[in-house]
């Protein structure tokens, strides 16, 4: 049977059951991840809801995230958020990368240099959490303490939308975007080579998805209504065929967006 299989080009009918059940347990695993993270997620998001925001100057409010808990420590508050941040993403994140850690896993690597891929890739994105938590905890500060600054928030948030729009149209993105889209040439079976190439998909990711990750967070980053959009946009321009079309055309609606946001906050009856 092998030998008739290898003359006529055919696949033996039991190397594709095994693909197919690597296949499907693979997948399932990742629709196991997805689905905790998710869910934890979402845990989360209620529990600050229930927790409330600081009312401050200039009409919004603040998320409760970016402080310290009574009786929190900042150090506590940094662990606290970077543990979220790191549960969000893979929320986030596990619907476009599933496919790519599933083709480096057919490329050879294995099972532990895919799973170090990963690693390596939410690695990239929990030090970006840690570098956001850091930003945003001292203008959260800063805001409490000057009223001026506090006034100008929503203007800054328009305008942080409204540049964000304009990198997902750029060659940048269009750059970054298409390494996050191609498939690995290979991967190897050293753990250092598996997570090599997670931390440069990470990196690649990080800065495909800088304007898209700036909108989440300007908008409400315990918003579940925010994470579903800015889920389903990185998933369409990473997956769908017209992905580079979907990432400008996401810039188009967010550069939108952004001028309506000024506009309120500027016209009549804002600022």
């Amino acid at each position: 049977m092998l030998r008739l299989s290898q003359a006529t080009g055919r696949v033996p009918r039991g190397s594709m059951a095994a693909r197919d059940s690597r296949y499907a347990a693979f997948f399932g695993i990742m629709a196991l991840l997805f689905a905790g993270s998710a869910t934890v997620t979402a845990m989360w998001c209620l529990s600050m809801a229930t927790m409330g925001e600081i009312p401050m100057a200039g009409g919004w409010t603040m998320s409760m995230a970016w402080m310290p808990m009574c009786g929190q420590s900042w150090a506590g508050a940094a662990a606290s958020f970077l543990g979220m941040w790191v549960v969000m993403m893979a929320a986030m994140m596990l619907p476009s990368l599933a496919p790519t850690l599933w083709r480096c896993y057919r490329a050879g690597g294995g099972a532990r240099p895919t799973a170090l891929a990963g690693a390596g890739y939410f690695f990239v994105w929990a030090m970006a959490g840690l570098a956001i938590f850091l930003l945003g905890a001292a203008l959260a500060e800063s805001a409490t303490q000057w009223p001026a600054l506090a006034r100008a928030v929503p203007v800054a948030a328009g305008m942080v939308v409204l540049i964000a729009g304009a990198v997902q149209c750029t060659a940048w993105k269009a750059r970054h975007l298409a390494c996050c889209r191609q498939a690995p040439a290979g991967i190897g079976t050293a753990w250092h080579q598996g997570l090599h190439l997670g931390l440069r998909l990470g990196l690649h990711c990080l800065r495909s998805c800088a304007g898209l990750t700036a909108i989440l967070l300007v908008i409400g980053v315990m918003d579940l209504r925010a994470m579903a959009i800015v889920t389903a946009a990185i998933t369409l321009e990473r997956l769908a065929p017209a992905g580079p079309r979907i990432a400008r055309a996401t810039g188009g609606a967010a550069i939108a967006a952004g001028l309506g946001l000024i506009v309120l906050r500027i016209g009549p009856g804002g600022l």
